[in-house]
């Protein structure tokens, strides 16, 4: 059998074919899918989140005082509680809607790349404001804006400490000395070493501390929100990467902005972010030619993210590496629930027990507990990070499992054979699933082969 760019760009682009809707025709749309990315009418934001804290807050010591007050603080806990559950949801059924997939597929990478994780569950509302503000905005524009965003989100503040970094010669500092109070370098050195240049790249030390004292004075509490504070800052120009910022005071959230913006677009960030996206979409060792071409158009349009992913979308390489990539778990479960037909209502009308049996609990049994990444690399890429005897097991009891339970009437395997894969599929997946001695046993079949687990 034969298939063609519309095939490919689904399975290796998107989250996999579907019976529901047409493969892309072309590399237009595909590009055109990541301009749909922008936040929904059930966007989290940062006031939302603020207020839901502040409740939760306002009613633990007071639970004990009376009925009313329990009840005030178990529907605060409760909604808090709810809240990773309710992104997984959003975030899947946005995802099966997606006709293309691609633009979706970019929300999940980006959000990786900026890794977040909520370390209690005040901050579940932060966690989902940070994608919805920081990332979705940002997919289909300039690199530079989406850096920016991200690292100066309440949400990252949180994350990587900065909320506790002041200027060593600020004046906070300075009227506090029994405090011990300093600089925290988290911020920095990840925006440097994992955000833009990459390990290894041409910084050092002295611009990792410079970045962090141009940093200081970004501030976020619960009660007063986002802003710059500058008694926190550290007074004077700071020097990075052979510039300065700041010419002698302080110019506070510009300063890092020209900072952010002359990183973006410096040639190691180019290429850092250019195999990085070449490896999540294409292979885990992506040649030269496909990075190098990437990386070019970075720099000569200033990492104008749209041109980037022509390069990626119409490169060659896309074809010649099919199935070269693993699907990790939330994108194996997505390409499933598309692959059997169903729909983002469908999944959006989930309660949330039926929610944890079919999503939640399997793909952390998988390997990827929703939201909660070991550190902030984020998720792994290569292969062997996502196929192991253990996850590969939860991988086929997924495949023998959610179909029955989400679906009345299972679909044709054979039909599901021809849907799902488009031509691609391989020989002997091809024989064995019309030898399947029941439905259930053919889709089975489907979901679990290597062919549908790799893309």
């Amino acid at each position: 059998m034969s298939f063609g760019f519309p095939e490919l760009a689904a399975i290796r682009l998107g989250f996999g074919l579907s019976p529901r809707m047409p493969a892309p025709a072309d590399a237009e749309a595909v590009l055109a899918s990541a301009a749909q990315t922008g936040p929904g009418p059930q966007a989290m934001t940062t006031e939302s989140a603020m207020d839901m804290a502040n409740r939760f807050r306002a009613a633990a010591p007071l639970r004990r005082e009376g009925e009313a007050q329990e009840k005030e603080f178990q529907q605060a806990n409760h909604g808090l509680m709810r809240l990773p559950f309710q992104d997984l949801q959003r975030r899947v059924a946005r995802a099966v809607d997606d006709p293309v997939g691609f633009g979706e597929r970019l929300v999940q990478f980006w959000s990786d790349h900026f890794t977040v994780r909520p370390l209690n569950k005040v901050a579940n509302g932060l966690a989902m404001a940070f994608v919805d503000e920081a990332i979705r905005p940002h997919v289909n524009g300039r690199f530079e804006d989406m850096f920016f965003a991200a690292d100066t989100h309440p949400m990252m503040l949180i994350y990587l400490d900065q909320i506790s970094s002041r200027g060593p010669n600020s004046p906070f500092v300075r009227n506090r000395p029994a405090r011990h109070l300093g600089l925290n370098e988290n911020l920095a050195r990840e925006a440097l070493e994992l955000h833009s240049l990459g390990v290894g790249a041409g910084y050092d030390q002295k611009d990792v501390r410079e970045l962090a004292e141009l940093l200081t004075g970004l501030s976020f509490s619960y009660k007063e929100g986002f802003a710059f504070k500058a008694v926190w800052a550290e007074p004077g120009a700071e020097t990075v990467l052979g510039k300065s910022y700041g010419s002698g005071r302080r110019g506070g959230l510009e300063d890092i902005r020209a900072a952010f913006r002359d990183i973006a677009r410096h040639p190691d960030t180019a290429r850092h972010l250019s195999r990085k996206l070449a490896v999540h979409f294409v292979s885990d060792t992506p040649s030269e030619d496909l990075v190098d071409a990437m990386a070019a158009v970075w720099r000569d349009s200033g990492g104008d993210l749209p041109q980037i992913y022509r390069v990626l979308v119409s490169h060659p390489e896309l074809a010649s590496s099919l199935r070269q990539k693993v699907r990790q778990p939330f994108d194996l479960a997505v390409a499933g629930l598309r692959a059997l037909g169903i729909r983002g209502e469908q999944v959006a009308g989930l309660d949330i027990p039926v929610l944890r049996r079919a999503l939640w609990t399997p793909i952390e049994a998988m390997g990827q507990p929703w939201g909660q990444p070991k550190g902030p690399d984020g998720w792994p890429e290569e292969a062997g990070a996502w196929i192991a005897p253990q996850t590969l097991a939860a991988r086929i009891n997924w495949s023998l499992r959610i179909p029955r339970m989400l679906l009345d009437e299972l679909p044709d395997p054979r039909e599901m054979l021809v849907s799902a894969f488009g031509g691609t599929q391989s020989a002997e997946l091809a024989w064995a699933v019309p030898k399947a001695e029941s439905a259930a046993e053919g889709v089975a079949l489907i979901l679990a082969s290597g062919d549908f687990n790799r893309r």
